[in-house]
């Protein structure tokens, strides 16, 4: 690999890094960094869209094979470059540094970092239903400072919730602070434990007198009908339900330099993990709608928790403790794996060097850790991380797309680069998924546009999400530039 002429590396003698995760241990990653919540709540949301269970699985369907090409593409970038720090490595070299810092940024001001409060702040919610949580008085928890085109910040509302979501990132961020093995090992066991909890739901749902019938699955919604334009646009904006559960196998990227063999087991991974998940949420949403006719799904708030309720005797319950299980492994993936980007930015000297540094005895990148963790929580206690972390979804669509661009990249400048993995089809699959992504986009910007009239309309401020999301990735642009341009300090 040619490094960049700014790169920072590491002494011989400095503590480094440990190749310590295995196959199953990785795609256990994949499982339960994609599995969380969504698919616990989603499908009611688009069972309302689109009125049809035969269209919601095909929805479901279509989602999973377009992630499914998408890692499959990127997967030949990580055999190329199997290095800690995933899509921002990839985007320094293939791209340049600046491009690189830009990816690297957005993951620490809210992609990732939001990603991990508002996670946590869903495993606390639910947390609400087994526990009584404190309050402060009504007067204290409605103080709030308002924030244009976010709305208003509210620090000590729902303390008690906050208080649980706050722990759970501290408890996990010392447990992959301690080692990235017991990390993984975390992982293991809680996503076998809520892929346990779905499977019981799903053969609950088919094997128990729940009150299911066939002729649930192929029986239209009575009020719901969209029809031309109508029912295009209802199709994209269910994709975008199915597209955030989906969400997240990018995240085993980032931790490469401690898999063993990366370049074999990272796409091996990244491909058993998305089929897995893709198997799973197909059965889940089939459950559903075997239970559930669709115009009840359509009303549901938790559908997951209707449908239980139907097959177990106490069945809300039962989810809410499966929902926790679920967002608990997802909170913990998330901060395994991000903190590995911010590690890399530091040796490329583009941020605070201190984040560079490993523990001598643990060999994880403690600081990159803590510090994640604190902002983490910030954004948790500000109560803006749902926001923010809509706005930069658009942002991740097109990082996605300049992943699988820089496949057609390398190939034409690396040709004879080792490739112990080829994706497959090319180059019609990663530009099947190009072109999805771009369309993505295209509609995305005109739904903000369209709400951003709506809201304007109404005589409320309001924000164009796509170009704040692009702003907040661009005010990066000096922070980068400080680095750059500052003398470099050798690593001691």
């Amino acid at each position: 690999m040619t490094e960049s002429p700014t790169t920072v590396r590491p002494p011989r003698t400095a503590p480094a890094l440990l190749p310590s995760l295995g196959l199953f241990t990785t795609v256990m990653m994949v499982v339960g960094g994609v599995i969380g919540s969504g698919i616990f709540k989603k499908p009611a949301i688009m069972a309302a869209q689109v009125g049809s269970p035969g269209l919601l699985l095909m929805v479901w369907l279509l989602a999973g094979v377009l992630t499914l090409f998408g890692a499959l593409t990127i997967a030949e970038i990580t055999g190329i470059i199997p290095e800690t720090g995933g899509q921002y490595v990839y985007f320094e070299r293939i791209f340049g540094p600046f491009t690189g810092f830009l990816y690297g940024w957005a993951c620490f001001a809210v992609i990732q970092t939001g990603s991990i409060a508002a996670v946590a702040y869903i495993f606390a919610e639910y947390a609400a239903q087994f526990i009584r949580l404190p309050e402060f008085s009504p007067a204290l928890s409605a103080w709030s400072v308002h924030l244009y085109g976010l709305g208003d910040v509210t620090p000590f509302r729902d303390i008690g919730v906050k208080g649980i979501a706050a722990l759970l990132i501290f408890i996990l961020t010392v447990v992959n602070y301690v080692g990235v093995r017991f990390g993984g090992l975390v992982q293991n066991i809680f996503t076998i434990a809520k892929v346990a909890a779905m499977a019981a739901l799903m053969l609950g749902a088919f094997l128990l007198p729940a009150g299911g019938a066939v002729s649930h699955l192929t029986t239209h919604s009575t009020i719901i009908h969209p029809q031309g334009l109508a029912l295009i646009l209802a199709t994209v904006a269910s994709l975008q339900g199915a597209f955030w559960a989906y969400d997240g196998w990018i995240k085993l990227t980032y931790i490469a330099g401690e898999i063993k063999e990366p370049q074999l087991n990272l796409p091996r991974a990244l491909g058993l993990g998305l089929l897995l998940v893709t198997l799973i949420y197909m059965l889940m949403n089939l459950a559903y709608a075997y239970v559930l006719p669709v115009d009840q799904m359509a009303k549901s708030k938790l559908v997951a928790a209707d449908v239980a309720e139907r097959c177990f005797q106490g069945g809300g319950r039962w989810i809410a403790a499966a929902v926790m299980i679920s967002t608990f492994g997802t909170t913990n993936s998330i901060i395994l794996a991000t903190a590995r980007v911010f590690y890399s930015m530091a040796h490329q000297n583009v941020f605070p060097k201190f984040l560079g540094k490993v523990h001598p005895r643990f060999h994880t990148p403690g600081p990159s850790l803590v510090v994640q963790g604190v902002w983490s929580a910030l954004l948790l206690f500000s109560g803006t991380f749902d926001t923010l972390t809509d706005t930069l979804i658009f942002i991740s669509w097109i990082f996605y797309a300049a992943s699988a661009w820089g496949v057609f990249v390398l190939r034409r400048r690396e040709p004879y680069a080792p490739r112990p993995y080829h994706a497959p089809g090319y180059p019609f699959v990663p530009a099947i998924f190009i072109l999805f992504a771009v369309l993505y986009l295209v509609f995305t910007v005109y739904n903000d546009f369209a709400a951003y009239r709506a809201a304007v309309a109404a005589g409320k401020p309001a924000l164009i999400n796509s170009i704040f999301g692009t702003v907040l990735v661009l005010s990066g642009a000096p922070i980068y530039l400080y680095y750059r341009t500052r003398p470099r300090q050798p690593d001691t």
